[in-house]
């Protein structure tokens, strides 16, 4: 990052370090989804705390998806709070904290313990998002807004690498613990402490060099009841970001696929491609190093094509990344198709925040980050929750259930139509102009004679 400087990439008064603290919060915070969500927690909850019981696939889309509807409360207010009062940075610290105490509550699990277990997730997971839309929030601050994807791509990529080495060092756990003897299964809850611990101590520069930039906004009455005030202005005016507002519904549809594929890939790969637990992990570390790739190049192609031509791309590439998992009988087809949606994960996720950092106004960067949370959120929710009741509903078959999933992206490529890039960032520049005017002051009454 030593000449981002000199290219324009950084606002006026950034230097590359703070960047690179901004960064560390993704590459610390990967880990969490990574081990604990995609690759080893997941497959054995089903497997383990569960039981492989007919609902056992469904039982974990439920847990995530309560997690997620705490985020949706909560998001819009945790963002205006933020805008209000500064609070960006000290907000994710708490977030933080309660992640990786609750990742590190997953360390007790094991047969027997379902409540244990489910709490831990849905808590743990609920700090997760909540630092993951703030840490989104300093990226306006951060980059020029004529490059916005390429500074979220180092994020991204980075936070990949991360991912890559929580799940490196709990493979290698779990294999010192089967060379001694020891099943796989009961190694599999003391990758939780390695996690939490990698999570914590990757996290430091964060909040030792990033600053916090905005400033407290005046704000009448309680705060809670001015954050609301602000977000349902927001929702009221949407026709004044049109763009925005229909990303946001496109996000909405997209992500319910991604999320899917995030939740239940490592499910999958046991479940129906019939891996074991080392051959997954493998797998998974594979597909972090494409992902990384495919979130730092792509964003230097985001900021040459366009926001809505490269976010188009990458859901081409999912869908045919579904059809490819769908007609997977062996190994080697699998592994195309779990590569093409490490490619595109990394693209599509990088891209999507890049273009809300665009089109949201300057002056409210936190709650409009907040809203695409909220719909971030709400797809966890929708997406894997439709996977699980498919596999459900259809007796345990998971190829079904991956092919209903393409409806997610085929429907965000559709809403991702009807986007107007340029219009959306004239609207958000004007809106931030109007809120920067001072207020008008009436006429000083007549001096009386």
């Amino acid at each position: 990052m030593a000449n981002v400087k000199r290219s324009g990439a950084l606002g006026e008064t950034v230097r590359p370090r703070e960047v690179w603290a901004w960064a560390m919060y993704d590459f610390a915070n990967s880990g969490y989804t990574t081990v604990v969500i995609t690759a080893v927690f997941s497959a054995y909850f089903v497997a383990v705390v569960a039981a492989r019981a007919p609902w056992a696939t469904l039982a974990w889309t439920a847990t995530l998806s309560l997690s997620y509807a705490l985020i949706v409360a909560t998001a819009p207010l945790v963002g205006a709070w933020a805008d209000a009062r500064a609070a960006k940075k000290r907000l994710l610290a708490i977030s933080t904290v309660g992640c990786v105490l609750f990742t590190a509550g997953l360390g007790f699990s094991g047969p027997g313990t379902l409540a244990l277990a489910v709490a831990c997730v849905v808590a743990s997971n609920f700090f997760f998002g909540t630092g993951e839309n703030l840490i989104a929030a300093f990226l306006p601050e951060l980059a020029d807004s004529r490059a916005m994807g390429r500074v979220s791509g180092w994020g991204w990529s980075l936070g990949y690498l991360g991912g890559l080495l929580s799940l490196g060092l709990c493979l290698a756990w779990i294999a010192r613990a089967q060379a001694a003897g020891q099943p796989a299964a009961e190694a599999v809850p003391q990758t939780m402490f390695i996690t939490a611990a990698l999570f914590a101590l990757a996290s430091l520069p964060t909040f030792l060099f990033l600053r916090e930039r905005a400033a407290p906004q005046p704000a009448a009455g309680a705060i809670a009841r001015a954050a609301w005030s602000r977000v349902a202005a927001t929702l009221r005016q949407a026709r004044r970001f049109r763009a925005l507002s229909r990303f946001l519904l496109c996000t909405l549809f997209y992500q319910a696929g991604i999320a899917a594929v995030i939740t239940l890939a490592a499910i999958y790969a046991q479940e129906a491609m019939h891996f074991t637990t080392q051959q997954t992990l493998v797998l998974i570390l594979v597909v972090n190093l494409t992902a990384a790739v495919g979130a730092f190049f792509f964003g230097y192609v985001q900021d040459r094509i366009g926001h809505v031509r490269a976010i188009a791309l990458t859901l081409c590439g999912w869908i045919v990344m579904v059809l490819l998992a769908w007609l997977a009988e062996g190994a080697a087809l699998f592994w195309v198709a779990a590569n093409l949606a490490g490619l595109c994960m990394g693209a599509s996720q990088s891209a999507g925040r890049a273009m809300v950092g665009f089109l949201a106004p300057p002056s409210r960067l936190a709650e409009f980050f907040g809203l695409w949370g909220l719909a971030v959120k709400l797809a966890s929710i929708f997406g894997p929750l439709t996977y699980g009741l498919a596999n459900w509903l259809s007796g345990g078959d998971h190829r079904r259930a991956i092919l209903i999933t393409g409806i997610w992206f085929i429907a965000g490529l559709l809403l991702l139509g009807g986007v107007d890039v340029r219009s959306g960032r004239r609207a958000a520049l004007r809106a931030a102009r109007r809120e920067a005017r001072p207020p008008i002051a009436p006429p000083a009454p007549p001096e009386r004679s």
